[in-house]
């Protein structure tokens, strides 16, 4: 490995995850931890190579020969990562974990990584680069003894981590870089744990990492045993659904849309954006996904996660919220980072929290009225929250919006948000025709006339097609979606041949962009090309299956399957041309999509549940 090589972080794709629902760290194939935020999901990172390059933080444990191959696998239904080093001298395995704290989430965030001689005699060497404040802050690090044992210590004003470890780093460069070099023989093992220090003045305890290792290990295999699926491609939808499972935040039941900000959409490109947040739309159908497969009781500690975000006042629904609820996202740009691979700005925080986007009140209505329906019992104060949900979107339904794509330009019908305005009624109707008090007639007579303004204003008689907003001429990949929410039946004509003009205009193979690359610039201000979003390749995989092709379905399904990485993640977008991940990764959209293609084909999942709901309707 040259220098330039371990300096730049590598290819998305090259990179897994580790979670203990509270915050999240990226390992690459080189042994290095490039992207690591203490405590949270969205804190300031302690390692950020990722944005950057290595003096901007990274935690690198791999052999000083040249590798030959490295075999990654996670073990099993589990979070716990093996790296496999395979070198002249012989193998080692690097092991990876963070253990889930979901009832205990004051304990504080700890890695722990144990490297094991396989075979042969190998030297090995650990660079550990600690920056705090995303890269900007040096810490000061010292020795601390103790009773049980000594410990090193990192200290940069509020930020504070320790590393415990069989050999603690013995050396310091030129560049505040602390290393040490070892050789393992066959059997033999060094561990480290680096925790979080939320006091420095607090001695902090000795983690076991074989302990922590063996309680993640069962912790994932427990929570991955109630999992209802035995169809095909068994193996990829339960990853799908633990990576989902690990972009939840634990204390709250928040559910972030990925763990890393400005991962770009063009390599080199200013489409960065900070994913580390709550949309509602991804977590409800996040909720959808793991409903799906038997994990309903997330629902109830989203919905409480809800209750707290929107304070009791329905008219300050933003579509985007921190992880503990927090309301205020303001975005910044940190010129200190040059970006991955040189792609700036780097942002935190993010400026969409203000927009206005209609279609997340059917989202929310969609996935409660699921929980309704599958069991989550409903309170008092979980319908009055969503009356005034619905009190709300009665004054403001027929104003334009940005809708899913946050478009950064003006206002407009998308097709889209109003067709999510209808689920919205339709759902709260639902809710009425169950036993819930509401004005049900009222809401009735709104879901038809939003219905009946959709057909008129949304479908383009000439092109024979849903287009992207009312008046226009071109497609959106989120039309594809009518039949998956009741909206219309899968065979309707008019769904075929919005599902044939999405694969006309939209389609590379099997990958599906957002909308025609010639609107881009238009909709949200920005210059480069962005790749095609995973997302609606698997919508597509949707239409095709309710629309009655499901032979094609299937086989695209499987292609797509294809383009996960060698542990099965997959980023927000991905670029044909370099045949690489862009995006932040790992990306909730993608996998959700994944694992509700999964349903709609093999599974009694709510996407065929709504088509059967509207087909009855009309």
């Amino acid at each position: 490995m040259t220098a330039d090589q371990r300096s730049a972080p590598g290819p998305i794709e090259d990179y897994a995850l580790l979670s203990d629902m509270r915050t999240a760290a990226l390992v690459g194939k080189d042994g290095s931890i490039d992207w690591l935020c203490l405590p949270r999901f969205d804190s300031p990172s302690v390692f950020s190579r990722l944005l950057g390059d290595e003096s901007h933080g990274h935690w690198r444990i791999a052999p000083t020969a040249q590798v030959t191959k490295v075999e990654r696998r996670y073990r099993d239904t589990t979070m716990v990562l093996e790296t496999d080093f395979h070198t002249e001298e012989g193998v080692v395995r690097l092991v990876d974990a963070m253990q889930p704290h979901q009832t205990d989430t004051d304990d504080a965030p700890a890695v722990v990584r144990t490297v094991i001689g396989i075979s042969g005699e190998v030297t090995l060497e650990m660079r550990w680069v600690l920056r705090f404040a995303y890269g900007d802050s040096i810490p000061w690090v010292r020795r601390v003894r103790a009773e049980d044992g000594e410990y090193i210590l990192a200290v940069a004003g509020p930020s504070a981590v320790t590393l415990h470890g069989d050999l603690l780093p013995y050396r310091v460069d030129s560049e505040r870089a602390h290393g040490a070099e070892f050789t393992l023989d066959e059997g033999e093992q060094l561990s480290w744990a680096l925790s979080y220090c939320p006091d420095p003045e607090v001695h902090q305890p000795v983690i076991d990492p074989a302990v922590e290792v063996d309680n993640t290990e069962r912790w994932w295999r427990d929570w991955a045993g109630g999992l209802r699926y035995e169809g095909p491609h068994r193996e990829a939808v339960r990853r799908s659904l633990l990576t989902l499972k690990a972009l939840t935040y634990a204390p709250t039941g928040g559910i972030v849309a990925a763990p890393t900000t400005s991962l770009p959409e063009t390599i080199g490109g200013e489409r960065n954006w900070d994913y580390r947040y709550c949309w509602l739309r991804d977590a409800t159908l996040t909720l959808l996904a793991l409903d799906n497969f038997g994990r309903s009781g997330e629902a109830f500690a989203w919905r409480r996660w809800l209750h707290r975000a929107l304070a009791g006042d329905a008219s300050d629904l933003q579509i985007m919220y921190s992880i503990d609820g927090s309301r205020h996202l303001f975005e910044q740009e940190l010129d200190w980072l040059p970006g991955y691979h040189g792609s700036a700005p780097v942002r935190v925080g993010n400026g969409a929290f203000r927009q206005q986007q209609l279609d997340v009140f059917g989202e929310v209505m969609d996935a409660l009225q699921l929980a309704r329906e599958r069991g989550l019992e409903e309170t008092p104060e979980s319908w009055a929250m969503q009356r005034g949900l619905m009190r709300h979107l009665e004054t403001i339904w027929q104003q334009p919006d940005k809708s899913l794509w946050e478009v950064r330009g003006e206002d407009r019908y998308f097709v889209y948000s109003r067709v999510m305005i209808w689920v919205a009624f339709d759902r709260a109707v639902r809710a009425c025709e169950s036993g819930l008090p509401g004005p049900v007639q009222r809401w009735r007579e709104m879901r038809e006339a939003m219905h009946a303004e959709v057909l008129e204003h949304g479908y383009n008689t000439e092109l024979g097609t849903f287009t992207q907003y009312y008046g226009g001429t071109t497609v959106d990949a989120a039309t594809l979606r009518l039949s998956s929410v009741g909206f219309l039946p899968g065979d309707d004509e008019r769904m075929l041949g919005t599902i044939d003009a999405v694969g006309r205009e939209l389609a590379h193979g099997d990958l599906v962009d957002r909308y025609t690359t010639g609107d881009q610039q238009g909709l949200d201000g920005l210059s480069g090309k962005e790749g095609a979003f995973l997302m609606c390749s698997f919508w597509y995989v949707d239409a095709l299956a309710l629309a009655g092709r499901r032979e094609q379905a299937e086989a695209m399904f499987e292609r797509l399957l294809g383009l996960a990485n060698d542990v099965g993640l997959l980023a927000e977008e991905y670029d044909a041309e370099q045949q690489r991940f862009i995006g932040n990764f790992p990306q909730a959209f993608s996998h959700l999509a994944l694992v509700n293609s999964a349903a709609t084909l093999w599974g009694d999942g709510v996407h065929r549940r709504h088509h059967r709901d509207r087909t009855r309707a009309e």
